[in-house]
């Protein structure tokens, strides 16, 4: 799973055009939640054939692994991949092929010179911790870590569970999953029209107010009633649900694929995969932290749980507005000259 994780959204930053980046990249996370709907319509529907319902449930899983690994053997390499393996001629033939035109020769010479730099660094990981390359290393980690401390996953995985909890009955929790689940889709969609359009640093500043309001809401309904009958009001249970939907979808525009598109295409290419594999082993690792913590955190903290995602939010909204610049339409290999050397604080590292 690492492995896919690290492998596509590096694919997808190094094929797409610099003004159409953003959607194409996006694309992975659009695919993403599709499972996770499509992995929740399946727990619902299983749920009724007991007592094999689990195990049709994980069965399934196969399905898609069996098309990825046939899809990785059938799919092209990108043009730096193979200029780097020195096959110009095929590396040429398969950009202008990606780009649907025969005139790409500047966009050629740019990625042969940034292959011919990134070929002359002998130790990426080494030159990954050199001073050049400390800002797009904090931003690729930084992001992970605050894309998981968002609590969407935590939500995701034990949606069922807090549905659970606040008064849902077994086959409604699980209905209540997929609702998440299509709400996840279809606010990847937007992002994809977005991104290009807005900007990250806008899209992120924008989810972090919806997500903080909605944490703090759900928060607060269920500190206030739900200690005092045990359960909610359908009511109430209502409003519960429309807020997780709303904490998802404007995740689901922002911190859900930016947390991958953002560290893709900021790192160089001499550090790019090394960088990368940082970034998601960070992801894997605070994705097992919060995963493995949210049930005890939940059952001591109960409705502050909530409070305490919410708290994160408001690092993640400082975090962007004073170290992450707008990577927007800026070719790659242009990236030191564009963007850190011209952002207040991290061009102090690029002398």
């Amino acid at each position: 799973m690492e492995s896919v994780l690290q492998a596509v959204p590096l694919f997808l930053s190094e094929i797409a055009p610099a003004n159409r980046r953003g959607a194409v990249n996006i694309l992975f996370q659009l695919f993403v939640t599709i499972g996770i709907f499509i992995a929740n319509l399946v727990n619902y529907s299983t749920s009724k054939v007991s007592p094999y319902g689990w195990r049709v449930s994980l069965g399934l899983a196969g399905v898609p692994a069996a098309v990825l690994f046939i899809g990785s053997i059938v799919i092209t390499e990108t043009p730096a991949s193979l200029i780097e393996h020195g096959k110009e001629t095929e590396g040429l033939e398969t950009l202008k092929k990606i780009r649907g035109v025969d005139n790409v020769d500047e966009e050629f010479k740019q990625i042969k010179h940034a292959c011919e730099v990134a070929q002359q660094i002998k130790h990426p990981f080494r030159n990954l911790f050199k001073r050049a390359s400390v800002p797009p290393l904090v931003i690729g980690i930084m992001l992970q870590v605050f894309q998981q401390f968002t609590g969407i996953n935590a939500i995701m995985f034990y949606a069922p569970v807090l549905f659970q909890s606040v008064g849902f009955k077994n086959d409604a929790s699980l209905l209540s999953a997929v609702i998440t689940g299509i709400v996840n889709v279809l606010s990847t969609l937007v992002s994809i029209y977005a991104v290009d359009r807005i900007g990250r640093r806008k899209l992120l500043l924008q989810a972090c107010v919806q997500m903080f309001i909605s944490l703090v809401t759900i928060g607060c309904i269920l500190r206030v009633d739900l200690p005092s009958t045990g359960t909610l009001t359908k009511l109430q249970a209502a409003w519960v649900v429309v807020l997780v939907c709303v904490f998802v979808m404007s995740f689901a525009w922002s911190w859900g694929p930016l947390g991958w598109l953002i560290p893709s295409e900021t790192f160089p290419l001499e550090t790019r995969t090394a960088g990368f594999a940082f970034a998601v082993s960070s992801n894997m690792l605070f994705t097992f932290i919060i995963a493995q913590a949210f049930l005890s955190m939940l059952c001591h903290l109960r409705a502050f749980i909530f409070i305490f995602f919410s708290g994160w939010i408001i690092a993640m909204g400082l975090f962007v507005v004073f170290l992450l610049p707008e990577t927007n339409n800026v070719p790659i290999d242009l990236m030191a000259e564009r963007v850190w050397k011209q952002h207040p604080v991290w061009k102090k590292f690029m002398d």
